[in-house]
């Protein structure tokens, strides 16, 4: 049986699970989509909606305990449904390539590039060894890879996350297959090489009219790159429409629900709630009846959960599943209506750190001379912090912003310099810090999972900045567990659950009631946010809001998302190899004049607004190593302002602008408002605002 003309992949009806020990359970049900020849389509949900799970297993990719209960797959005129394990994995690699989210784990590391890359043509050609790796030397060109004839001779853990994924691309593109599937690929990735990744899939489907499957929980990524979006919950469609449609006018209340949870840049909704998802998706084996999102909506009626819906055709290429879905638009709530959390004004000085440095032996050389390599991660830093503030902290990885936390912690030692708290001067180690001084300042860390024993109870982790001799009392200590609990929204009867039993979400809440157990004056939060869905950000995004709000709590927040910095920040620090290269309030760093790597670096994120047009500008190469920090400017080897040899040979100067804005750049500031453009223009097309 054909599949209609032009279309490259079609999913009819299927529904797939996997088998346990005791049962079947079915994770993804009665889907139906079908995918045009040449499209990008994104599909889009929170972890555990069965995304992965829906595009490995239309293409017949499961594990063992996988199956198929019903449905058929095509892809362009061929039935994939039933093919033999021998006849799909022909297929796999020549007419299907995909690409993974964590290209280490997709890269065998004893091989080359150049040997995966010639293994990968051979296997579907007849090409001989020199023919495929001229072939991979033209796809490394093509993917825009610098030296070719270097990369192939390199081992995986020898290039940078982002090259590496532009490999893994490369290699699957490299017998030109009908269909790429991509799973999650920049999420590891920080914002400057999502850019250069985000820009090749734009630019393969135009080069090669490839048909892209990408899968995302990241909405401003789809809205960069694809066409059409398919919005997937608890295993079952949501809505499937065009980019226009799905933001600008969604018709079913988890893509409004979603939409709504994601930070814009806009100054007006700053430091306002978000509107954030209650509850959790359900397991697959405790489906609720009728609408699967029913208990989670803020527009359920009674029939909702009763009747299940079917996707219905609301314009000639949106469809929703929701009975109501005439009225979703209409329902929806302005954030800038939400609560507002006022800007705290200046105060008293909380923290501060005078030309910090933490320089540390490079690897391997920690027994070699006196005159071995040192990294330079932190190289002369120097901020304040006033009580109640926030101050968001950006760059690309190894920038050195979690070295600086971490030495402001004192879990490493700094090289020089000074850090106060409440003016008194901190020891360089955290053993050598007063128990006070160690209640005041506390940390967030990325991963949840690492920073909770899993031994202990969530009582236990909670209570451990309690237990000091002489302060609370047992009752006082359990008393005040459980006002954390309601505090970070975690029912009581989390008390004596285990680490295991909850959510990354529920996970980070517990992290986030243990730092303030002690009533801490200052906290730490590095990437608290980065692993999670944007729901659940959203909600803990309000959570640290109200925290703060409540207990006049100083916050020092590093993370790669600018939007969210943005959103939560008072003030905002852009750092670069060790160097803070550009200071002040939030509204002044994100508009010119600023400074060319914080330039660049709005320029690289995806907004969550097809309406808004950007700056294209593109840093070439990654961060030079710490170990080698470039003379002058330590930005002027990437920089597209560079001004010659100046930059090259002479340290910028540290200009004042209004507010207390400070840019490290011999660009003066008049010139940079002139020349630099504001980083998000609305489209004049534009017939109706997203929402925001």
């Amino acid at each position: 049986m054909n599949t209609s003309k032009g279309t490259a992949l079609d999913i009819r009806n299927l529904t797939l699970g996997y088998r346990t020990e005791d049962t079947e359970l079915d994770v993804v049900r009665q889907v139906s989509l079908s995918i045009r020849a040449g499209e990008s389509f994104g599909l889009v949900g929170e972890s555990g909606s069965g995304k992965s799970t829906l595009a490995m297993g239309a293409i017949g990719y499961m594990p063992d305990n996988g199956y198929m209960r019903t449905g058929e797959v095509f892809l362009k005129d061929r039935r994939l449904t039933g093919l033999t394990r021998p006849e799909m994995t022909r297929i796999w690699g020549k007419t299907i390539g995909v690409v993974y989210q964590n290209p280490l784990t997709a890269m065998n590391p004893s091989l080359t590039i150049g040997q995966q890359m010639v293994e990968a043509a051979k296997s579907h050609t007849d090409l001989s060894r020199v023919q495929a790796l001229e072939l991979a030397h033209e796809m490394l060109t093509r993917v825009a890879m610098p030296k070719p004839e270097a990369i192939v001779a390199q081992y995986p853990h020898q290039l940078s996350g982002g090259m590496l994924q532009r490999c893994v691309i490369a290699m699957a593109m490299i017998n030109s297959p009908d269909l790429l599937i991509m799973d999650e690929p920049t999420t590891a990735l920080d914002v400057t090489s999502q850019a250069v990744v985000l820009d090749l899939v734009a630019d393969l489907r135009e080069t090669f009219s490839s048909t892209i499957l990408y899968i995302t929980h990241d909405l401003a990524v789809v809205a960069k790159i694809c066409q059409r979006i398919g919005v997937l919950y608890a295993g079952e469609l949501m809505e499937v429409g065009t980019i226009h449609d799905i933001f600008n006018r969604p018709a079913h209340p988890y893509t409004l629900s979603l939409l709504g949870c994601v930070p814009h840049f806009d100054a007006q909704a700053r430091r306002r709630a978000m509107d954030s998802i209650p509850g959790r998706i359900p397991r697959m084996d405790e489906l609720p009846q009728g609408c699967v999102f029913a208990p989670r909506c803020q527009f359920a009626l009674p029939e909702c959960h009763t009747k299940q819906p079917r996707l219905e055709t609301v314009d000639k290429e949106h469809q929703s599943a929701c009975i109501r879905h005439a009225h979703i638009l209409g329902l929806a709530r302005d954030t800038r209506q939400m609560k507002a959390y006022p800007t705290p004004k200046p105060g008293k000085q909380v923290l501060s750190i005078s030309s910090l440095k933490k320089y540390y032996p490079a690897s391997g050389s920690f027994f070699s001379s006196r005159n071995a390599k040192m990294v330079k991660a932190v190289n002369g830093v120097n901020l304040t912090l006033d009580k109640g503030f926030t101050m968001g902290i950006v760059g690309e990885s190894g920038c050195g912003k979690t070295t600086l936390i971490r030495t402001i912690m004192g879990l490493l030692s700094p090289t020089q310099g000074e850090i106060r708290l409440d003016n008194i001067a901190l020891a360089p180690r955290v053993a050598d810090r007063p128990l006070d001084t160690l209640r005041k300042i506390q940390m967030v860390f990325q991963n949840p999972e690492a920073s909770l024993n899993p031994r202990h109870t969530i009582a236990q982790s909670i209570q451990r900045p309690m237990v000091q001799p002489g302060i609370l009392s047992r009752r006082e200590i359990i008393t005040r567990t459980f006002a954390l609990l309601e505090a970070v929204n975690l029912p009581a009867s989390y008390y004596n659950r285990m680490p295991g039993e909850l959510s990354g979400g529920e996970k980070q809440r517990v992290a986030i009631a243990r730092a303030f157990a002690a009533d801490p004056s200052v906290v730490l939060l590095d990437e608290p946010l980065s692993a999670l869905d944007v729901s659940v950000q959203a909600s803990l995004i309000n959570l640290l809001f109200e925290l703060q709000h409540l207990n006049k709590t100083t916050y020092l927040f590093i993370s790669h998302d600018l939007a969210t910095v943005q959103h939560l920040s008072d003030w905002i620090a852009v750092m670069y190899l060790g160097r803070i290269m550009e200071t002040g309030r939030s509204d002044k760093v994100f508009a010119p004049p600023y400074h060319p790597y914080t330039e660049a670096l709005l320029s690289a994120i995806p907004v969550a607004d097809p309406n808004i047009q950007q700056q294209h500008i593109r840093l070439e190469g990654s961060v030079p190593s710490a170990m080698e920090i470039p003379d002058g400017c330590p930005f002027h080897t990437r920089c597209p302002r560079k001004r010659g040899s100046l930059c090259e040979t002479q340290a910028p100067p540290q200009q004042e602008g209004l507010d207390g804005h400070s840019i490290c750049c011999h660009i003066p500031m008049e010139e940079l408002g002139r020349i630099q453009a504001a980083a998000f223009v609305p489209t004049q097309k534009t017939q109706e605002a997203p929402l925001s």
